[in-house]
């Protein structure tokens, strides 16, 4: 081993500190002459298995280890005198300490944390097995105790570590060039030489190079929010932070070898090991009357195939669930389906919604058997092999849907079953992405926001797009970089801190199942509550443990409360045609209908479905499928053969039996699959390994493959082990072309199993919208109560069905959305103010003692307390006592007094106090008595809605574009249903593909005009003085945010007014992690006329045509505000007057002229 050992790194997972690339670590030690090497990141080991990975392939001996923080008193200590701790490295010198140091993170974070993952000297002691222990940096309680004088202090630290860690302590110098330091290294080495404890050299490397130093500062402006001109920022007083050479480290401390030597020791010490590819599945306990697992799980799947497929199920059948059976066991797999089934199991027997299937699961018949999946894989061709191949060893993935409201449950019942340290969340991580890292380096070097939000715009909006990718790409930034030395400095520092993480989360779905509690094998971070292994999902499977995938379908929850309305209602139990080829059902796409059908609601999908005419599930599979880049380009070619079979082209008949249900386009995975089994002869398993090789473009195996799928090939003995397509008839020439098609193809092609499972949820949504319209929108509407911004867009929906949406009604709401009478009415849960004990509260007492029969019956039998003043004054804003005699201003202007009567009724009653004349009181003026209504004339119309709209969120009895409609559609390009929709990706269940596909129908840029009603205006001055606004502006179906810089401002300012009716042009703002913009050019009056023209194309007009339109122009010309009008004939336009345009005079020229030769 070399001289010197780096034992005190960090690495990129110390997050925005560390500016170690793990990758490029290893590789600098082979570059120094260093044979291992340390990680060492701040109270996290997130990194410790790359690292690891990196080691070995570089041949670097990998130390695992962390700087752990130890809290000032205990770990359970949290007051503003805690925020104090210390710093302490730790490193695992075999599997044991490994485990040892995971524990002691792990409770850094689920008892230790107070601002940062501490642990103390007790369960430091008590876990100290297996670990070396160094004192630590100029933050180690040695350090500090030194820094403050307290020579005794600092001894006292050294002899208690030393006392518990004996000869595996080490008191640390470094070399780091801060001052502080060097006094600090002369007392301990006093102190280490006066108690005979070690010394150990180390440098706190936090950067690769010395050159990489000023990039660590600009990385700690961006961790903390501060600029590179700030005085007051976090730094580092030095530029020794990198990892040094062996003859640095040992020429700086010539004087004292043993530090350097005793590097070495430590190294050598160090032994940890981890193992890959060994599946670890947790104990799984079956009944006691079988022998064994495998018995149990055949009974299963034997009772299973019977319900599914009858008695006497076919021989192609048994075959294929016995194959399937025979592969499980071999593979080591038995215990996997075994877990998977109990918990969906579970979930259905409590009522949970279950999805009928996600990924390649669904090609499994034996999951299909034991109701893991609900879609038949025989009868929509969908291959085992594609979930479970055996010939490529890894570990299956059943990924599951569940109802998105009670997807917990499912977890708790997991948690329950194996122990509740035996299952974590799991961490991943959010990146600096090309933009991103722009953004924040110009932020971090005080460049104007404008010069990089431009330079950030010039980054393509592609997944895993990286800076040097863009520059290849856009000549325009690369000019920019090459002519420009403050944004070439600006992007050099962009690229070497892109990729880097940023920040830690929580998978949205991702849990591990373990046999040992969790934290045996890795390390716990916690978030928000939530516990949640350090290492990402695929870290987690290398090292064999069981992930699963929970995921939270909010479609699932709208099915089945759309089944439980239908039955509440109208007494029906919903049953969905087990062959799913209801015509009614179908002619949902057919007609464009497919808002709130699954999958199906983006304005490219609905188009693509109203061309194609789907008229069976097979066409949905595909609509999933093709609806993505890539396959897109099939579309013309999929929609023209579905109309016309007989035109459909197939490279050789061999592949229509493959091909025929896509009329002869390649669609599906499983099609590749397939076609090289059913023409060459490969096994399936074989064939998907394949199928992987060209998606990912492996040249040399395809170059092999290619050889094999033409002409076979043979074993060492010349036995034929694959025939081969000439052997099988096919001639070369066809056979090589077939596999350049299915190369090309392969690139793109879609997993037809996860496109099925899919396809059943998008046809039970529109059998449901088919058949229960009203009962399917209150469900759909109720999914969305907590995101405000799709609502719009569904009632919109409801109006075109003909489904009244109505105001919440004291006698008739319930918490949520619900049907009453063939119309929705909104619940009582989504008025602001009034929370769900209060619903309940007013439900309970209706239910039990009758409707309320007036506004004062009502406030009179509210005793609860969550029913309070503002709860009422909410409920009359919103209409919920609109059915009694009482206007909304008589009741705004009365309902105080009214429940202050109530009170003092009520306390007096209490007291004995009610007079002989409160008694006296004739029974039918006891109200006109008790109670003084302050009567007050109605809101007018605007501002009843306004009322509603403050709060429902939403305008429900009318909205003050409604007149507008048309008009809006007319001459707008965009509105916010199209803009959110772009915004909710993010959290839409999507393939990367079809993600990209919806993404592309905006871009960053792009020119639009917007119209709608201002709702808030927010003022702001920027730094150079100058004042821009932040204006939000409402339309039919939802909001979106104006920016407005100082150029439009000052011709804008006089119309941003709330409530105003504006027309804004701009340009698109598209920027990730957040939601669409617009940054206006002109903001105006909406039905500014003077700032529009008609044209109209007269091209090809009979003379009588002309003369006729001639009258209307001269008959509608008007006094003022005329909108001009030009005439287009011959390549000419030509002005022909004004008129004063409405919708009823621009529906009469479209009658007279035709709607399409008309322009504004």
């Amino acid at each position: 081993m070399s001289d010197f050992v780096h034992l005190h790194i960090h690495s990129e997972f110390s997050l925005l500190d560390g500016a170690n690339r793990i990758k490029d670590l290893p590789v600098r030690a082979k570059e120094l002459g260093m044979k291992a090497m340390a990680i060492t990141d701040h109270g996290v080991m997130y990194g410790v298995i790359d690292f690891y990975k990196a080691c070995k392939k570089e041949g670097i001996k990998p130390i695992i280890g962390c700087e752990v923080y130890v809290a000032s008193r205990t770990r359970f200590d949290k007051e503003a005198q805690d925020k104090k701790y210390y710093h302490l490295i730790l490193l695992a010198k075999n599997n044991k300490g490994y485990q040892n140091l995971s524990k002691l993170v792990s409770l850094g974070f689920t008892e230790g944390y107070y601002y940062k993952p501490r642990i103390d000297l007790e369960i430091l002691e008590k876990y100290h097995e297996g670990i070396i222990c160094l004192s630590g940096c100029l933050a180690g309680a040695v350090s500090q105790a030194i820094l403050n004088g307290n020579i005794e202090e600092a001894e006292n630290v050294a002899k208690w570590h030393h006392n518990v860690f004996g000869e595996d302590y080490y008191l640390e110098i470094q070399n780091n060039g801060v001052k502080e330091q060097v006094m600090v290294n002369q007392k301990i080495i006093q102190i280490a030489r006066r108690l005979n404890i070690p010394i150990v050299a180390t440098n706190d490397a936090h950067y690769l190079k010395k050159e990489d130093a000023y990039n660590h500062e600009v990385l700690l402006c961006i961790q903390t929010g501060k600029r590179i001109t700030d005085e007051d920022r976090m730094r580092f007083e030095t530029d020794e932070l990198y990892v040094k050479s062996p003859e640095e480290m040992s020429e700086y401390f010539k004087n004292f070898p043993d530090a350097i030597e005793n590097t070495v020791k430590i190294a050598e010490k160090c032994n940890v090991e981890f193992e890959f590819g060994h599946t670890i599945l947790p104990n799984y306990d079956v009944p006691e009357e079988y022998a064994t697992h495998y018995d149990y799980f055949k009974k299963l799947c034997d009772d299973g195939i019977k319900k599914r497929y009858g008695e006497n199920p076919s021989q192609e059948i048994l075959d294929r669930a016995a194959y399937e059976l025979k592969i499980i066991s071999q593979m080591g797999y038995v215990d996997y389906y075994l877990i998977v089934w109990d918990y969906i199991n579970y979930a259905k027997s409590v009522g949970i919604p279950v999805g009928p299937g996600r990924g390649s699961g669904a090609g499994s018949i034996l999951a299909y058997a034991i109701g893991i999946t609900d879609i038949d894989p025989m009868k929509y061709n969908l291959l085992f092999e594609r979930f479970l191949n055996p010939e490529r060893i890894s570990m299956p993935d059943f990924d599951v849907d569940f109802c998105y409201e009670r997807r917990g449950e499912v977890i708790d019942y997991v948690e329950r079953k194996y122990g509740k340290d035996h299952v974590s969340q799991i961490i991943t991580f959010g990146t600096m992405s090309a933009r991103m890292v722009i953004r924040d380096v110009g932020r971090a070097l005080d460049m104007p926001y404008a010069e990089c939000d431009k330079l950030a715009k010039m980054i393509p909006n592609e997944l895993h797009i990286t800076i040097k990718k863009a520059m290849e790409q856009n000549k325009e930034l690369r000019d920019l970089y090459e002519s420009d030395d403050e944004i070439h400095k600006m992007l050099d520092i962009a690229m070497a801190l892109e990729g880097m993480p940023r920040q830690a989360s929580t998978h949205a779905c991702g849990i591990v199942i373990t046999k040992e509690p969790v934290d045996t094998y890795v390390p716990l971070y916690v978030r928000d509550g939530q516990i949640s292994t350090q290492f990402i999902m695929t870290t987690l499977e290398e090292l064999g443990l069981l992930k699963m995938d929970f995921l939270g379908l909010r479609t699932l929850t709208v099915i089945q409360d759309a089944i439980d309305l239908v039955k509440e209602n109208r007494g029906i139990d919903v049953e969905f045609d087990k062959d799913m080829n209801d015509p009614k059902v179908y002619k949902l796409w057919q007609n464009g209908e497919s808002i709130g059908i699954f999958q199906f609601e983006s304005q490219g999908m609905t188009n693509f479905m109203k061309e194609l005419k789907p008229d069976c599930l097979e066409d949905i599979i595909a609509g999933v499928s093709l609806y993505r880049p890539g396959p897109m380009d099939q579309i013309p070619r999929y929609i023209s053969n579905k109309k016309n079979p007989d035109n459909a082209e197939y490279t050789h008949p061999s592949l229509i039996p493959i091909l025929n249900v896509t009329y002869g386009c390649m669609v599906y995975q499983e099609q590749v699959m397939q076609i090289v089994r059913d023409l060459a002869g490969y096994s399936l398993g074989r064939a998907d390994l394949v199928r992987r090789a060209m998606g990912k473009k492996k040249l040399d195996v395809m170059a092999k493959e290619r050889e094999y799928f033409i002409h076979g090939q043979a074993d060492e003995n010349g036995n034929v082990v694959i025939k081969g397509c000439i052997r099988n008839g096919i001639d070369e020439a066809s056979a090589n072309k077939i596999f350049d098609e299915m190369a090309e193809f392969a690139k793109y092609a879609f997993n037809k199993s996860h496109a099925a499972a899919y396809a059943v949820v998008s046809y039970r949504t529109a059998y449901l919208k088919a058949y229960y319209p009203e009962e399917f929108m209150a469900a759909t509407l109720n999914s969305f109560l907590g995101n405000l911004d799709k609502i719009p867009m569904y009632i919109d929906e409801c109006k075109r069905l003909n489904i009244d949406i109505l105001k919440p009604d004291i006698n008739k709401s319930f918490t949520k959305f619900t049907v009453d009478n063939g119309k929705i009415r909104f619940g009582l849960g989504s008025v602001k103010n009034v929370g769900i004990a209060a619903v309940n509260a007013i439900v309970k007492e209706r239910e039990e003692n009758g409707n309320y029969e007036s506004f004062t019956d009502f406030c009179e039998r509210m005793k609860n307390e969550a029913v309070n003043k503002k709860c009422i004054e909410s409920l009359i804003r919103a209409g919920a006592f609109d059915q009694f005699e009482q206007t909304r201003a008589t009741l705004l202007a009365s309902f105080e007094s009214i429940l202050d009567t109530i009170q003092d009724t009520s306390r007096k009653s209490f007291a004995g106090q009610v007079t002989m004349f409160d008694l006296a009181a004739p029974e039918d003026n006891v109200n006109e008595l008790k109670y003084s209504f302050n009567e007050q004339k109605e809101f007018s119309e605007k501002d009843l809605l306004s009322m509603e709209k403050e709060m429902l969120g939403i305008y429900i009895s009318g909205h003050p574009l409604e007149k507008l409609r048309e008009q809006i559609e007319r001459e707008t390009n965009v509105n916010s249903m199209k803009l959110n929709e772009l915004a909710n990706l993010q959290s839409t269940v999507l393939d990367e593909g079809e993600f990209i596909a919806r993404k592309n129908e905006y871009k960053d840029g792009q020119f639009v005009k917007y119209a709608g009603i201002i709702t808030n205006v927010k003022k702001k001055y920027t730094k150079n003085n100058t004042i821009m606004a932040f204006v939000t502006v409402e339309d039919l179906y939802g909001t979106v945010e104006i920016i407005v810089f100082e150029n439009c401002y000052q011709e804008a300012s006089k119309y941003l007014v709330e409530e105003s009716i504006v027309m804004v042009e701009g340009r698109l703002s598209i920027r990730e992690d957040d939601e669409p913009k617009i940054v206006a050019r002109t903001i105006k009056p909406f039905g500014d006329n003077t700032q529009k023209i008609l044209t109209i194309d007269i091209n090809g007009m009979d003379e009588l045509q002309k003369d006729k339109l001639r009258g209307l122009i001269r008959f509608f010309h008007g006094e003022r505000n005329n909108m001009p009008v030009q005439i287009m004939e011959d390549g000419d336009i030509k002005p022909c007057g004004g008129i004063y345009l409405t919708d009823e005079i621009l529906k009469e020229f479209e009658e007279t002229v035709g709607k399409e030769r008309i322009e504004i």
